[in-house]
C-alpha cells in the first residue's frame, strides 16, 4: 500500500488538490489501527513557488505521520489542479476551514477508491486534530485555528514554521503552539517573530545557521516536533538528514 494517497476534495470555489499521508499502522493494518488523530499542513506562497511538495511541508505532514496522524496536504487555490485564484490568504483560510469539516464527516472519505478498506474513517469525527503552517501557511494557519476555536473546534496544537510575521499579520495563537524559526532566516527576521512572540509570551525554538527554507536543517524540524509529542526523538528516524 502506497505510503500517500492523492485525490480532489470539494472547495468553496472548486476542487482542492490533496494528498493523504498515511502512518506505517494504517498501512500495515487498514482494517483495525486507530490513528493518534488527523492532521492539516499548510503550504508557503503561491506566487512564490509554494505547494503542497515544498520540502518543509513535506517534513511536518512526515513527523505527523510517523506520529500516528493520518495527515493532510492541500494545494492552495490556483496551485497545481485547485481550482480558483490567489486570494491573499483570506479566501485560503476559509478554504482550510471548509476542508477541517469535511475531514471531520466520516461519509466525505468513503468516496476515496484506495479507503475502503480503511476502518480508520468511520472515526473521523472524534479523532483530534493537529495543524501545521509553514511561511505563508502559518499566517493562514493563524486565523484557521482561531476560526476554529469559534466553531469549537478548535485543534489540539498548531505548529508554525518560518512564522510570516514580518509579511502579514499574523493572528495570535494558543500559548502551546510549537513556533521553530530559522537563526538565518533572511525571508522573515528572527527579530520580527520575537516581536510578535513577546507579547504572548510565546517559546520560539530557533535552529542555529537555518535559512528560511531549513536546508540541511529539516531533520531539526522533525526532531523538535517529536520531542514536543514524545519527550525525546524516535530512534527509527537515524541520522536521515533532510
Amino acid at each position: 500500500m502506497s505510503r500517500t494517497i492523492k485525490f480532489h476534495l470539494p472547495g468553496l470555489v472548486g476542487l482542492i488538490e490533496a494528498v493523504l499521508d498515511l502512518p506505517d499502522g494504517v498501512r500495515d493494518a487498514p482494517g483495525s489501527y486507530r490513528p493518534r488523530g488527523m492532521a492539516l499542513v499548510a503550504h508557503p506562497h503561491p506566487l512564490l513557488g509554494g505547494t503542497m511538495d515544498n520540502k518543509v511541508a513535506q517534513t511536518l505532514a512526515r513527523t505527523f505521520a510517523q506520529l500516528g496522524y493520518v495527515t493532510l496536504r492541500t494545494n492552495f487555490r490556483g496551485v497545481g489542479t485547485s481550482e480558483g485564484t490567489h486570494d491573499d490568504g483570506k479566501g485560503e483560510a476559509d478554504d482550510l476551514v471548509a476542508v477541517v469539516t469535511w475531514m471531520k464527516d466520516p461519509y466525505n472519505w468513503q468516496g476515496i477508491p484506495e479507503l475502503e478498506q480503511h476502518a480508520w474513517p468511520l472515526l473521523a469525527g472524534e479523532l483530534p486534530l493537529a495543524m501545521a503552517g509553514f511561511s505563508f501557511g502559518s499566517y493562514v494557519s493563524s486565523y484557521v485555528a482561531a476560526k476554529l476555536q469559534e466553531l469549537d473546534m478548535a485543534p489540539e496544537r498548531l505548529i508554525m514554521v518560518g512564522s510570516a510575521t514580518s509579511k502579514w499579520e499574523v493572528a495570535p495563537v494558543p500559548k502551546d503552539t510549537i513556533v521553530i524559526h530559522g537563526e538565518v532566516d533572511d525571508v522573515i527576521p528572527l527579530s520580527s517573530v520575537l516581536d510578535w512572540a513577546r507579547p504572548q509570551e510565546l517559546v520560539v525554538q530557533v535552529i542555529p545557521g537555518a535559512d528560511h527554507f531549513f536546508h540541511r536543517k529539516l531533520h531539526c524540524i522533525r526532531d523538535l516536533i517529536l520531542r514536543a509529542w514524545h519527550g525525546q526523538v524516535d530512534p527509527t528516524f537515524g541520522n536521515n538528514h533532510g
